[in-house]
């Protein structure tokens, strides 16, 4: 979950029309006391000015998820900078192989060049594709070459972002690679645990426990006391995290010889990191965490329909028999993997012509938001206040604080009866939703539309995610 505790109990998102590219962040605010980044280009929201190079241009457009943008771009670019962004974007869209494929090649020259923000993006990318594939050594390395050669280079919000794996990557760099066993298609029961978030049934070398279901969360978690009931050896060494929960927690790590997820899916070898108990409870709720199920099992899963009464439907990527096309999502709205940000564009006009006129102007009308299915607090942004200003005369505003994140001041909101979203063309309302109108003072956390937690999913009748076709499919509301 790293920063999406300080984002909305658990993670982010934005997409401005061209018209709004150059617009000036002015409102946005760095850790008290931290050291200012003048030079690091990626973590300064201020959209095209002339006072950067096309390298830091290239990197706000990336930092406000414009993706559309900076493809439109690449046949203008030189041969080694188009192939630093085309490698950037297949990461974003899922496509390891080929990331890897065009990055790989560009280690020695992009550090040989002395320039900081190609080599902070080429890093910290080879260090997400990496992980993706289970290879935690190698992830591990790349993480490290980052804090290393640029530490001082990184924002306080980057150097957050990237402090899970950064820290906890280097315990677990002699694990093996996760291996996923083939499985037919089936459909699981899964619970709601009393955070009202998804509980999946696992098993851990073959003992029954319910995890968190998070598909944000770049790695997996387990509590000390599952660990310890499966006979699974932990790690002498540990690190000290603080972004997960908002306060420090020692982890370790380990290696689960076989994890099962619903009695179907079997992943050996799976790396997770241990907490201790105390570390990750809710006394109110009386609720415990003992797992959460990250990236690299969600990834085998790979197309999962989440429907309104708890069945979730999966046809993994691995098949015993023959995989049917007709199986994967086709429609719907694209998405995108940021580190531990699931973006999803929404908005975007169906019509073949307007598509091709929006891209011609650099816009695709789409709006980018987060979604976080660790987390049961949906807000909207000053992003979408800005543009939506004139619906809110009248009304009366509240103070609105994230939760378990009480470092962030309060801001003022409007609370939203219905607000009308599209998702590849098929119109939703969400009810009850906060509009912020002030910035939360971070760019991971303003530079976007807004958060869909659990509490929107929950209003539509069923939604789909598939990591091959990378579409958001849903039925509407119930």
């Amino acid at each position: 979950m790293n920063n999406k505790v300080v984002q909305s109990s658990s993670a982010a998102i934005g997409l401005l029309a061209l018209a709004m590219s150059t617009r000036t962040l002015a409102a946005q605010t760095a850790a008290p006391g931290a050291p200012q980044q003048p030079d690091a280009g990626a973590q300064v929201r201020t959209g095209v000015s002339s006072e950067f190079d096309e390298d830091a241009r290239l990197a706000n457009l990336l930092a406000e998820h414009q993706y559309a943008r900076v493809e439109s771009e690449l046949s203008q670019l030189p041969p080694q900078q188009a192939q630093l962004y085309r490698g950037i974007l297949a990461n974003r869209n899922n496509n390891v192989k080929k990331s890897l494929e065009l990055l790989e090649p560009l280690v020695n020259p992009v550090a040989e060049s002395g320039k900081v923000i190609p080599e902070k993006l080429l890093l910290k990318t080879l260090g997400e594709d990496y992980l993706r594939e289970s290879d935690m050594a190698k992830s591990a390395a790349q993480y490290e070459a980052l804090i290393q050669r640029l530490g001082d280079k990184l924002s306080p919000d980057e150097l957050d972002e990237i402090e899970l794996p950064a820290k906890l990557l280097p315990l677990a760099k002699n694990n093996p690679q996760m291996i996923v066993d083939p499985c037919d298609v089936f459909e699981m029961r899964v619970d709601r645990n009393p955070l009202g978030l998804i509980d999946v049934p696992v098993s851990v070398d073959g003992r029954p426990h319910s995890w968190l279901l998070d598909p944000t969360s770049q790695l997996s978690l387990i509590a000390r006391s599952v660990a310890k009931d499966a006979g699974l050896k932990i790690s002498t060494e540990s690190a000290t995290i603080h972004t997960l929960r908002g306060k420090p927690m020692q982890v370790h790590a380990t290696v689960i010889p076989k994890f099962t997820i619903a009695g179907q899916l079997t992943l050996e070898n799976m790396t997770a990191f241990v907490f201790e108990d105390a570390d990750y409870e809710f006394p109110l709720t009386g609720y415990h965490v003992q797992g959460v199920l990250g990236y690299a099992a969600m990834a085998a899963l790979s197309n999962m329909t989440i429907t309104d009464n708890n069945t979730v439907f999966v046809r993994p990527e691995k098949q015993i028999g023959a995989v049917n096309p007709n199986d994967h999502v086709t429609d719907g709205a694209r998405f995108y993997l940021d580190g531990e940000q699931m973006i999803i564009a929404l908005g975007a006009p169906t019509d073949a012509s307007d598509r091709a006129f929006l891209r011609a102007v650099g816009d695709t009308d789409a709006r980018m938001y987060a979604v976080d299915m660790g987390g049961q607090q949906t807000y909207l942004t000053t992003r979408y206040y800005d543009e939506h200003t004139p619906e809110f005369q009248g009304q009366k505003t509240h103070q609105f604080s994230l939760f378990g994140a009480p470092q962030v001041p309060p801001v003022p909101a409007y609370n939203a009866e219905t607000i009308s979203l599209k998702v590849g063309g098929i119109p939703v309302d969400v009810h009850f939703i906060n509009v912020l109108t002030q910035p939360l003072g971070s760019s991971v956390r303003d530079d976007v539309y807004g958060l869909l937690g659990i509490d929107a999913l929950d209003q539509l009748r069923e939604y789909s995610f598939d990591f091959q076709t990378m579409r958001f499919s849903i039925r509407p509301e119930r």
